[in-house]
């Protein structure tokens, strides 16, 4: 069987309307969809500060957020491309919705009970919803227009995501944190003059209202998609195709594909690790409050919508790998910085890390699955479960910070994974597929 070609870099058309015809409204309100999701998945970053002083956990116990959370992702993006496949994406865009705010509203009972094992079990849900809503809104914005226009329709509603990430991290900073924080004498002092329990759940209390008005903006949402017409849109297109026995299989036939594998799993390990522990990074090395690592948070994540949008531009005469490469290596030498000088320049080294990472989830995805001809989408949908590298490296981080009593050796970790990210870019990207006979 001929080897495949990858394609270096994507033709773009710029004649085709952008946006559909018919349809504007129902385009609209799924792009609404990945602003909504960006609220929760930057929010968690505000949560793992809040925890550990709300519930007087160890960063490793709070790592099981990101845990919990892309776990559900894991979990769930498979069986929900399965639904959108057999129902349809609306149907399946409505029960993320619906998952979505009931994990919000378990919030009340959680906070209530001051548990975090239940706290944990509403993000898995919140995190599951997601996974219906990312499976089905990115193909079906694709196909809502011209095909030739596909890419930059989906870059368009794409660029609203980082704005709910901001907005997510803003909320938290301004409604969860109250500003007091108690030094380890002072909680000692509380605790023997029996005010410490009523402190932790006033703290614990503070998460209620920014998710039950998030649970109710989301139901309304779904309200709106209900109501709406959309477009007929062939169901074959789902992100995962129902393939006779062995279409995963061939998958096996293609490094480039099983190395974008890995490389998207370091990635997404290395964003929310990085994001889940720069406010602790912070306030160990700068003893800043923390409100003010809150917006630090939110700086860093507006860096990172930069980034998305000036890499888009710089791709049209810089090949996408090479581009990739380039961004890795410099932050490899940002978190080594980072990891050997921690302080104020460390500080501004992890942020600028954002920046650089911008283009990084986009491109694997699009360097992995290209090529891979009938086997596209199966092998889309396997690296969308990639994602559960969230769940896998904040933990160890926090497990890495707490053995050593240093956040800085725990940057260690993002560190590795951006040099297997420039190995991919460099390298592992431009792998031939074998030839194992015909398929």
């Amino acid at each position: 069987m001929a080897l495949v070609s990858l394609p270096t870099q994507t033709v773009q058309d710029s004649d085709a309307p952008l946006f559909p015809k018919d349809g504007l409204t129902a385009f609209f309100l799924v792009t609404g969809l990945f602003f909504l999701w960006g609220i929760p998945n930057n929010l968690n970053d505000v949560l793992i500060r809040q925890f550990m002083k709300s519930f007087e956990i160890t960063r490793l116990e709070a790592g099981l957020v990101q845990s919990a959370f892309y776990g559900g992702y894991f979990l769930l993006s498979v069986p929900a491309a399965i639904v959108m496949r057999r129902r349809g994406y609306k149907f399946g865009l409505l029960t993320g919705l619906l998952l979505y705010s009931i994990g919000t509203f378990l919030f009340l009972p959680a906070a209530l009970e001051r548990s975090y094992a239940l706290f944990l079990m509403a993000l898995f849900v919140i995190a599951s919803g997601l996974g219906f809503l990312e499976t089905g809104a990115n193909p079906l914005i694709a196909q809502m227009g011209e095909p030739e226009t596909a890419v930059r329709r989906l870059n368009f509603s794409q660029a609203f995501n980082p704005i709910g990430s901001i907005a997510g991290v803003l909320i938290g900073t301004i409604f969860i944190f109250s500003g007091v924080e108690h030094t380890p004498a002072q909680l000692d002092a509380m605790r023997q003059a029996g005010t410490l329990n009523a402190y932790l759940l006033h703290e614990t209390m503070r998460v209620i209202a920014p998710y039950l008005a998030l649970g109710v903006v989301v139901l309304i949402w779904g309200l709106l998609i209900l109501r709406t017409k959309f477009p007929d849109v062939a169901l074959e297109q789902s992100i995962v195709e129902m393939t006779p026995r062995g279409g995963y299989r061939q998958l096996l036939r293609y490094p480039h594909f099983l190395f974008a594998v890995l490389a998207q799993f370091c990635y997404v390990g290395v964003q929310v690790g990085t994001w889940s522990y720069f406010m602790q990074y912070m306030q160990d090395y700068t003893h800043q409050p923390e409100k003010i690592a809150g917006y630090f948070l939110t700086g860093t994540l507006a860096g990172f919508g930069l980034g998305r949008f000036l890499s888009s531009q710089w791709m049209k005469t810089i090949a996408a790998d090479r581009l990739m490469g380039i961004f890795a290596g410099i932050n490899v030498a940002l978190v080594a910085v980072g990891v050997l000088f921690p302080g104020w320049a460390g500080l501004w080294a992890i942020f600028l890390t954002s920046f650089f990472m911008s283009l990084m989830y986009p491109t694997i995805f699009a360097l992995g699955v290209a090529g891979l001809g009938k086997n596209t989408k199966s092998g889309a949908s396997i690296l969308v479960m990639a994602i559960v590298g969230g769940a896998v490296f904040t933990p160890f981080m926090g497990l890495i910070s707490q053995a050593t009593h240093s956040m800085a050796l725990a940057m260690l970790v993002p560190l590795l994974g951006y040099l297997v990210i420039a190995l991919y870019a460099f390298w592992g990207s431009r792998l031939k597929p074998f030839d194992f006979g015909a398929a």
